[in-house]
């Protein structure tokens, strides 16, 4: 029998009604996990077992007075500390913010715990969310579980970390360049970034406002493509609190919908050079969708590299200018990689108010060249990143070093100045025994039909396998 902390959402609810495991059991094995874990990873921020426990109380209370069981009854879930959950201390890994604690729950916090969620603690990042590492002065960095040596990625690297080692079900990330999808490939789990707006952003730091609110969304991360659904369905909606929330309903996906599916796989030459092993990966994955009877055939797209420069701009030197102006004078708290990062996009050339207006409509009418190229492309195959996961330390902005941002995430950015949903799907693994994930992009608003083609693509992969340790 699996360890209770490695049980998917639905056979979890199916052994409540068997009655073959209880909520309080089920938190109780993942407290003894997180127990054993913690010390040699690094996943969480803050644990509240005394609150877990109370909650799996009501959930068994439920359960044995025969009310029907919510989506997420009973569920251990974790989310990234840059979401507000009252009463708990919400860092996103820095210093300046350590006495921050919220009053009330980000909207989404609310939703996963009225669907009978039990949520355990919160995760670790890098400070403000900004390197692709999870490591800070404030709580230190978080380790692989595949090996301690690499990183867990970043931003939402705790949050991959926590999931991948049994020390929760779900939970939530962040992703304004690859912070979920990323931290998904090299913790090997599944991880999906949404259309902005399909899941509400209200109480995430930093706030996704103004021309800043298709950078950043909010998303579910799991071990299995069937549990980021559940999660995105009690996630999603409207909510006044994010201005670009929309009121799109929840589609169902027949048979039908994924018939012989026109499937591209991306092969521009400006989202830089993967592995031979990524390369593999992705042969294999793009094998597998041929054998379900899609269509799969290269495709280039134009005007990605613009979609690249654009995302830089807006998250290097704009929004390095806004840290610059809120962290004055308290420089010398801050963690060396958010300085590394604040120097390098300081040498990019001033943001001024014509080039900021500039940029918004020429983001717009990137945009809408991407979406009329895949008026016939529904579903798009690509690698996360260049490679799998490195060493801890070894990743930066600088141009020149082999795991530098700019060049290995690229394939992951574009995806945050389009509006374009992705999700990161375990494939493969690295001689080194890395996980390798593969991306599928699907146009906006289309969450449904990608989280399906990714459910096909699963089932034909394989069950998921757990890291080591």
């Amino acid at each position: 029998m699996a360890h209770p902390f490695y049980f998917n959402i639905a056979e979890t609810l199916e052994k409540f009604r068997r009655k073959q495991i209880s909520p309080v059991e089920l938190v109780s094995a993942h407290l003894n996990r997180i127990e054993q874990i913690q010390p040699q990873l690094n996943p969480f921020v803050h644990i509240d077992a005394e609150s877990a426990r109370a909650r799996s109380r009501d959930s068994e209370s439920r359960i044995t007075r025969g009310e029907s069981l919510r989506p997420l009854e009973g569920i251990p879930l974790t989310v990234k500390s840059c979401l507000d959950v009252a009463g708990w201390p919400c860092p996103a890994g820095s210093l300046l913010r350590k006495d921050y604690v919220p009053s009330a729950n980000a909207t989404l916090v609310s939703r996963l715990e009225d669907g009978g969620a039990i949520l355990l603690g919160n995760t670790n990042t890098p400070e403000f969310l900004m390197a692709y590492e999870t490591d800070n002065r404030l709580t230190g960095k978080t380790s692989n579980p595949w090996n301690p040596a690499y990183s867990a990625g970043g931003s939402s690297g705790g949050e991959a970390a926590a999931i991948a080692s049994g020390c929760s079900m779900g939970g939530v990330g962040s992703d304004g360049g690859g912070s979920i999808r990323t931290p998904a490939h090299f913790c090997g789990i599944c991880g999906l970034k949404p259309t902005p707006g399909r899941i509400p952003a209200t109480g995430h730091f930093p706030p996704g406002a103004g021309a800043f609110g298709w950078i950043g969304v909010v998303g579910p991360m799991a071990r299995t493509v069937a549990d980021l659904r559940a999660l995105f369905t009690v996630m999603s909606g409207p909510d006044p609190g994010d201005a670009l929330s929309a009121p799109i309903p929840l589609r169902e996906i027949s048979a039908v919908d994924l018939r012989g599916l026109r499937i591209g796989i991306l092969e521009n030459p400006e989202l830089g050079r993967p592995t031979p092993e990524t390369l593999s990966t992705l042969r294999r994955a793009a094998q597998l969708l041929c054998d379900l009877n899609h269509r799969v055939e290269p495709i280039k797209l134009e005007n990605l590299d613009q979609a690249l420069e654009l995302w830089w701009f807006f998250f290097g030197p704009a929004i390095a200018d806004l840290f610059r102006q809120s962290t004055k004078g308290k420089e010398s708290q801050l963690s060396p990689m958010l300085v590394a990062y604040l120097g390098v996009a300081q040498t990019e050339p001033k943001v001024t108010l014509d080039s900021f207006q500039k940029a918004c409509v020429d983001r717009d009418l990137v945009r809408a060249s991407l979406i009329r190229q895949l008026r016939d492309v529904p579903i798009l195959l690509s690698g996360v990143s260049t490679a799998p996961a490195f060493q801890h330390g070894a990743g930066n902005y600088h141009r020149g070093n082999p795991h530098n941002y700019l060049d290995t995430m690229r394939f992951s950015q574009w995806l945050n100045i389009a509006g374009f949903p992705g999700l990161s799907l375990p494939m493969g693994q690295s001689l080194e025994g890395l996980p390798i994930n593969i991306q599928l992009i699907a146009r906006p608003h289309e969450e449904e039909l990608l989280l399906a083609v990714a459910a096909q693509l699963e089932q034909a992969r394989g069950p998921w396998q757990p890291p080591p340790i």
